[in-house]
């Protein structure tokens, strides 16, 4: 296939990427408008590398012709989670989807690995709309938590350095360190209402701080900068060490400023 091919052949795939991440993020943005917990922490995405790609497909002798249909890992998305059941959430999010379709799974977090790898796979099927009609392309998406992407990461790393081929004393190591990162994982699990908490009392008020500086803003541009000024230093006390009920009522001390001033 020529280089110009090769470069037509790869324009569903990034769309696709593209495409993926934006809805992804968006069920995180939905949970944070609604002030709860998001099961993503966060998304990143990747079209596998042209050298990549044809090692991968004279290793399994998939024929070019074949390759849209029999390599799942053209487009890769994955998905970091902070607790590990987390990742049963976002399982059942993709599988209710209607915009793609669920091919099969892979379960490496309850089965897995002999070298220690965690994850979930699932392939999906997703449709990409093109000027020519619509492309039915493979999208490989891997959930696991931040520890387990950490240590895939190394293992990735190695792997390729080593030609897949580890030494024995590394391989050994690196089955230790899963084992650790999987306890860290089982750890964070025991004190993870703890954490939601504290991660919502902090999304809370920074939403709070960012509203009251909108007002002392608006009080600005309504040439008050004497009351902007006395919000502003009430504000400061509280940024670091005022809860959020002090911030609400200052919000609402701004908010009847603006509204004062305005009519005036």
């Amino acid at each position: 296939m020529a280089r110009k091919d090769w470069g037509s052949f790869y324009v569903p795939y990034e769309q696709a990427i593209e495409e993926l991440k934006i809805k992804l993020r968006g069920i995180r943005k939905e949970y944070r408008k609604r002030n709860e917990y998001s099961p993503i922490e966060f998304i990143t995405g990747r079209v596998k590398e042209l050298s990549s790609m044809l090692e991968k497909a004279n290793k399994f002798n998939i024929p070019h012709d074949r390759l849209r249909f029999e390599l799942e890992d053209i487009a890769g998305i994955r998905i970091m989670v902070q607790f590990v059941d987390d990742i049963w959430t976002v399982v059942e999010l993709i599988r209710s989807r209607q915009d793609m379709t669920v091919m099969y799974e892979k379960d490496y977090v309850t089965n897995v690995k002999p070298s220690g790898y965690r994850s979930y796979h699932m392939v999906l099927k997703y449709p990409v709309y093109m000027a020519e009609g619509v492309v039915d392309i493979l999208v490989e998406i891997q959930i696991r938590t931040l520890a387990m992407n950490f240590w895939a990461t190394a293992e990735h790393s190695l792997n390729y350095k080593y030609k897949q081929q580890i030494p024995e004393n590394i391989r050994q190591k690196l089955k230790l360190s899963a084992e650790s990162a999987y306890l860290l994982d089982e750890v964070m699990m025991e004190i993870k209402d703890e954490i939601k908490d504290a991660q919502l009392l902090f999304e809370v008020k920074s939403d709070l701080v960012s509203n009251i500086m909108d007002q002392i803003l608006l009080l600005t541009s309504l040439d008050r900068g004497r009351e902007a000024s006395k919000h502003q230093l009430a504000l400061n006390k509280l940024a670091e060490t005022g809860n959020v009920d002090e911030l609400q009522l200052l919000l609402e001390d701004v908010s009847r400023d603006v509204k004062r001033f305005r009519h005036l």
